[in-house]
């Protein structure tokens, strides 16, 4: 993601379908599951006790108010007994929460929102939550001071998650080590379009003409974080690459004429892409694209990533490669964060080596020499500190997380040569697919890979070391 650079009642019904055991019982032990996951810099984030398996959310927004209205039903598997658990919600209104379709009691601090079924869980079983909320999401700000959560625009709203921003808008699991399958269904005013992720399942109007409903589905796995909403007056375009993967496309009129020229890459760009990385994770591409200004920066949203203003060729060669590296494989931690941006930001290196501008090796020697930025300061930001150790939750997105992360990966391929390297990309894509990842295994999937190579001085040097490696 190139930085430019709540919940209602909720019920929790037993599938015994899925679940051989019943996910209720008296005779469960009284335990609590976790306000937290412990993350190195979010340590709030997600919750511990359970795994969501499928989210089904049900919106409405009418942007003159501004009010959202929402049912979120949860359905997760318990990984532990559990008398009580949280989930993630800041703001608005919990109107009613049920857990097996019994009330449940609830109380709410913070983004926690603790619940306690009428009676306890069992682990492995299985059981579905509902929430019903109301009222005006709010909008978060990051510790890096970007925007996040719920974006108000001037035709509308747009919703973006990273890293926290998703428990503005539904209740949940909100880290990206716990990823599920979407449901969204958004009913906006008659004449506005709401674009999510997935594909669109229906689009269908009120009898009086006077709201529209688009129900979009998720069936590929996906963290909180990538999970989007975008609501206003958008020129959609339907099409399909070579192959035929879906492409749909939502741009702002004020920015169709900018765009128009680089959108129609996206053919060629995942055609390439896949060439580099291995098979498309997904069951459609496109973009989404707002106006200059609803947003401070694109962000890899699931399926079409987002874009304030028209993007430039290597921003959506950035955002695209995300898909792979950050969105089918994401991190465990968000302090694995350079696995998504060290990843994308190379892949902007080799498009460029692919296609008549600087190779990656200019591009990496420029970084290393300090001329690659026209300001001091920017190129001696790279060295601030370790890609795999920022140093604290404001700085998981500066440029040690990007560049040098790009330049680990760039001394990969350097020690083990091009039919090598691109056997790991794709490999560690394909191992990973769909699932959660952190900087351990892939060192230790790259080593692995390439037995015999010595990557020591990688690790520690360029992935840990502290300040610029003497040599290069």
């Amino acid at each position: 993601m190139p930085r430019s650079v709540r919940l209602v009642p909720m019920a929790i019904a037993c599938v015994l379908a899925l679940a051989p055991t019943a996910c209720t019982g008296s005779g469960a032990r009284s335990t609590s599951g976790g306000s937290g996951l412990g993350d190195p810099y979010f340590p709030r984030a997600g919750n511990g006790g359970y795994d969501v398996t499928h989210y089904d959310l049900t919106l409405a927004y009418t942007p003159d108010a501004p009010e959202l209205t929402g049912t979120a039903t949860i359905t997760a598997r318990a990984t532990a007994d559990l008398s009580s658990f949280h989930l993630d919600f800041k703001g608005m209104t919990v109107e009613s929460l049920t857990v097996g379709g019994r009330n449940a009691r609830w109380t709410r601090s913070g983004q926690e929102l603790t619940v306690r079924p009428s009676s306890a869980l069992r682990k492995g079983g299985t059981f579905e939550t509902t929430v019903r909320y109301s009222g005006a999401p709010e909008t978060l700000t990051d510790p890096d001071g970007s925007e996040e959560g719920w974006l108000r625009t001037v035709d509308g709203a747009l919703a973006l998650g990273e890293p926290v921003g998703s428990m503005a808008w539904f209740p949940g699991n909100d880290h990206p080590s716990d990823k599920a399958t979407y449901d969204i269904a958004i009913t906006v005013p008659n004449g506005l379009q709401a674009v999510s992720n997935g594909e669109l399942r229906a689009e269908t109007t009120n009898t009086a003409g006077t709201r529209t409903t688009y129900r979009w589905r998720t069936a590929q796995p996906m963290a909180t974080y990538l999970a989007t909403v975008a609501i206003g007056h958008y020129d959609i375009t339907r099409t399909t690459t070579e192959s035929g993967l879906p492409v749909y496309v939502a741009v702002d009129p004020e920015e169709a004429a900018a765009s128009s020229k680089v959108l129609a890459k996206i053919p060629e760009i995942m055609e390439w892409e896949e060439y580099n990385f291995g098979p498309y994770p997904f069951s459609s591409t496109g973009a989404i694209v707002d106006r200059r200004g609803d947003a401070g920066y694109a962000l890899e949203t699931q399926n079409r990533p987002f874009f304030a203003g028209a993007p430039d060729t290597a921003t959506l060669v950035h955002e695209l490669a995300h898909q792979w590296y950050g969105d089918s494989v994401t991190p465990r931690t968000w302090r694995d964060m350079w696995l998504n941006e060290g990843f994308a930001t190379y892949a902007e290196w080799l498009w460029d080596e692919d296609h008549d501008g600087d190779t990656a090796q200019q591009t990496f020697d420029a970084l290393y020499k300090g001329d690659y930025y026209d300001n001091k300061a920017d190129s001696e930001a790279i060295w601030a500190f370790p890609p795999a150790r920022p140093t604290s939750a404001a700085h998981i997105s500066d440029s040690p997380v990007y560049e040098r992360g790009a330049m680990v990966l760039h001394k990969i391929r350097q020690t083990v040569g091009d039919a090598r390297f691109y056997d790991i990309v794709q490999g560690w894509a394909a191992a990973h697919r769909h699932g959660n990842a952190d900087t351990a295994e892939f060192t230790a999937y790259v080593e692995r890979m390439a037995p015999g190579k010595d990557f020591g001085g990688i690790w520690k040097d360029w992935l840990y070391g502290d300040r610029k490696p003497a040599h290069v």
